[in-house]
């Protein structure tokens, strides 16, 4: 048996460089603390916490959490690498639809270091050791960091059976900036077109320039959960609801397809994201607005397909028609998504979750996604997970 849960607030600060942001402990007790005042709830109402962060010590979430409150409640540190924050949620999600607890938080946070994602532990076999070979095998090029590999792999392949174009790319990565330009809470807020994309400092020729990559940034997200007898109880309003959820791992065919766009996790989000419409009785065409793990532009488009938005191998025409964005099929990253607001490992998955609450609740503003009643959330981490989220308005 499971409770309906809901959101019962939500709260993020602005994304910024590494380098210029507050330590971690402040940055995460003040997105904590939005998150309680936007729900109108106290910290000592709170039952349970999961904390999420990729680059910090054990218990950092203690740390984080201790700047709010010491109220003894069970706080559990959460490390799942891109996809942490949607995992912090995911567990919170079934603390309160089990009964274990009426009000969770969830709390994601990052204190980056500038330039490409690297080994922290260098005297022990890396998590990615597999991929990384297959990697090699499929794409070389080990001149160029392996995030880059991953994802302009997966890129490529789509582009070899295709025939997709790298303009598509930088269609998507100006379509990012036209969205980030109305979110206060971005890291990147001025436009580019797609001209400016493709002439950006080349990464990889003919596969990726600077601007089609996210750049490593420092930030906090929360989010409440509870019960609807809570929320009655406690007087809180509840416009949003999470109506499925869904967390995959890798199966065999990541390495054995011997296909990049596999590796990073093609049918780990495909098979999320049908396991959330079969709980939900809905489908894709239902949707009114995404955010979706655009950590490359690469990785946006292949997964459109992943996530059904549009059949195999019409994920360029979806671009070109202009079906992502304003006016189109289904508004995508209407926050700009990973390539503008920033990518903060641990907070993105809560920073998905703060966007869509607020369409939900129409107030977005300037971004806000007209009549807004049912929203998706894809959050991908390699190694791997996948977590997939539906939200709707009560």
């Amino acid at each position: 048996m499971t409770r309906p849960v809901l959101v019962a607030g939500v709260g993020m600060i602005p994304f910024t460089k590494p380098g210029a942001s507050a330590p971690y402990p402040q940055m995460a007790a003040e997105a904590t603390r939005r998150a309680l005042a936007d729900a109108g709830v106290d910290y000592g109402q709170v039952r349970q916490a999961y904390v999420g962060y990729v680059y910090g010590d054990s218990t950092a979430g203690q740390c984080a959490l201790y700047e709010v409150g010491m109220t003894g409640i069970p706080v559990v540190n959460v490390n799942n690498n891109c996809s942490t924050g949607s995992t912090a949620l995911f567990l919170a999600r079934q603390a309160v639809a089990s009964g274990a607890a009426d009000c969770v938080l969830a709390l994601g946070f990052e204190q980056m270091s500038p330039g490409a994602l690297g080994a922290v532990f260098k005297d022990r076999p890396s998590p990615f050791d597999r991929f990384d070979q297959i990697t090699d095998e499929l794409v070389g090029h080990a001149e160029i960091p392996l995030a880059l590999r991953y994802f302009g792999g997966a890129g490529l392949a789509h582009m070899q059976q295709y025939g997709t174009r790298l303009s598509t790319f930088a269609k998507i990565r100006a379509k990012a900036s036209r969205h980030a330009a109305n979110n206060p809470l971005a890291l990147f807020r001025t436009v580019v077109t797609e001209d400016e994309v493709l002439n950006a400092p080349v990464m990889w020729p003919g596969v990726m320039t600077r601007l089609m990559a996210c750049p490593p940034t420092c930030g906090g997200a929360a989010a409440v959960l509870c019960s609807e007898d809570f929320a009655a109880r406690q007087g809180l309003a509840s416009g949003v609801r999470i109506r499925a959820q869904a967390m995959t791992t890798d199966r065999a065919l990541t390495f054995e397809a011997r296909d990049m766009r596999e590796v990073v996790g093609f049918s780990m989000a495909r098979e999320a994201a049908q396991q959330v419409y079969e709980a939900a009785g809905i489908g894709p065409e239902d949707l009114d607005v995404v955010e979706l793990h655009d950590c490359f532009a690469h990785n946006e488009l292949i997964s459109y397909e992943a996530l059904g938005l549009c059949p195999p191998g019409g994920a360029e025409k979806f671009v070109v028609d202009g079906d992502n964005s304003y006016g189109g099929q289904v508004v995508t990253n209407p926050s700009g998504g990973l390539l503008s607001k920033g990518h903060p490992l641990g907070a993105t998955g809560l920073a998905q979750c703060t966007e869509l609450v607020q369409q939900l609740r129409g107030s977005a503003g300037p971004r806000q996604v007209e009549g807004a009643r049912l929203a998706l959330q894809h959050n991908l981490g390699l190694g791997g997970a996948c977590v997939v989220t539906l939200y709707e308005k009560a």
